[in-house]
């Protein structure tokens, strides 16, 4: 991955939030930020012309917005044409954070957190970012783990987003006790946490990490844990409390309904 943050704007006020809130992480990662616009084509005359010269003027006042937030952040701008998931997940390739709004219009019709952001957050190379619109600046960085391997890599981006934003860790393990998975090699779902914990905890000594250990449905409990975050972050795959998620109940119920931005971080990320 390369240092840069990527994001995608549409015109949309949740789009320019967006937009914001990237040019803020590449700041707080010193990497450019790129702004892209995906041209969805539509239907017309082959012989008629597609003036793109509003959709020019849209993507430069987004990256007028960033520089404006951040003026030390070096910003680029593109309109790409395609289709908007399979833009992005190229995007992705060479990006260490990808951004987008939670709603959109235009470039991202249709975009209400279903299925373009399921699907970025599904194919994407890097973590994926959906930022919400008041989304608290202040509170701890809720992490949600559920001791797979795939969910090391969200610890990892946990940790080092805290790192860079001064902010605390609230480390969830949600798990049913009727529906306690066999062979997981722990003893207790303490023990789980502290395992899946300790290694990125021993790096970052100067985060303050809190440890839960929740009983009951996932979904609910992040969802409520979400209320007082600046951010939630998630891995893509999950087993034990986060059982079969391949973008499904969990993570889908938080790209929805949390109440501050979400991370989903892709186990490969």
């Amino acid at each position: 991955m390369g240092n840069r943050v990527v994001v995608g704007t549409d015109g949309s006020s949740s789009s320019l939030a967006a937009v914001e809130t990237a040019a803020r992480e590449a700041w707080r990662r010193r990497a450019e930020l790129r702004v892209v616009y995906v041209l969805n084509w539509p239907v017309r005359p082959m012989y008629a012309p597609l003036d793109t010269t509003p959709l020019n003027r849209l993507v430069s006042e987004a990256a007028d917005r960033a520089r404006s937030v951040v003026p030390e952040v070096t910003v680029t701008e593109t309109m790409v044409p395609g289709d908007t998931v399979s833009v992005l997940e190229a995007e992705s390739r060479t990006a260490e954070l990808l951004v987008v709004g939670a709603r959109g219009t235009g470039g991202f019709l249709g975009m209400l957190l279903g299925s373009t952001a399921a699907s970025l957050a599904a194919h994407s190379q890097c973590p994926v970012m959906v930022a919400r619109e008041g989304s608290a600046a202040a509170g701890p960085i809720v992490l949600c783990v559920d001791g797979s391997p795939a969910g090391e890599k969200a610890v990892g981006f946990a940790f080092a987003e805290a790192a860079l934003r001064g902010a605390e860790i609230d480390a969830v393990h949600v798990w049913l006790p009727d529906h306690a998975p066999a062979g997981t090699g722990v003893e207790s779902p303490e023990r789980l946490l502290a395992q899946a914990l300790a290694g990125q905890a021993e790096r970052h000594a100067d985060v303050t990490v809190r440890r839960e250990v929740a009983s009951g449905e996932a979904r609910e409990v992040l969802i409520e844990r979400s209320r007082n975050a600046q951010l939630v972050v998630v891995g893509s795959r999950g087993r034990g409390g986060f059982t079969g998620l391949l973008l499904g109940s969990v993570s889908q119920a938080l790209l929805h309904h949390a109440h501050s931005s979400v991370v989903v971080v892709p186990g490969h990320a």
